[in-house]
């Protein structure tokens, strides 16, 4: 793996392996080995996943970043959630696309994955008339 470089904003958080941290200051921080990381509008706080493309988004934050104990349940939740979302979508796009960002998770790759997703929550907002500053931009 090459090093990957981040600069991160005076309280920015990110997650690292499960272990939120919080940046008091301006950081500039380099990542020498594979880690599970999200940071700032990346993460998707609990309160926010209030749509059903938004749930699918955190079953798999917490499949991608969660603890070792919390992963695989997060895992079951994306698959089921998404099961639920095909079901119930007149979509056949979204329906393509949630089957990317499964096979993306189940082949351990859930970065991709939730990258995957934010397609599908700003399609669900488009046709729900929804406008927010989304946390997944």
């Amino acid at each position: 793996m090459s090093n990957l470089v981040l600069e991160l904003r005076q309280g920015e958080v990110m997650i690292v392996n499960g272990a939120p941290i919080r940046f008091r200051c301006k950081t500039r921080l380099e990542l020498t080995a594979k880690a599970r990381f999200l940071f700032g509008k990346q993460i998707m706080p609990p309160e926010e996943a209030d749509s059903p493309a938004r749930r699918i988004y955190f079953a798999l934050q917490t499949a991608y970043i969660g603890t070792e104990a919390e992963r695989e349940g997060g895992l079951v939740a994306a698959r089921d959630l998404i099961a639920a979302f095909k079901g119930a979508t007149t979509s056949p796009l979204a329906c393509e696309i949630l089957d990317r960002a499964l096979e993306a998770a189940e082949a351990d790759d859930c970065y991709r994955a939730l990258k995957v997703v934010r397609r599908v929550i700003r399609h669900e907002d488009a046709v729900l008339g929804r406008v927010t500053a989304s946390a997944v931009s």
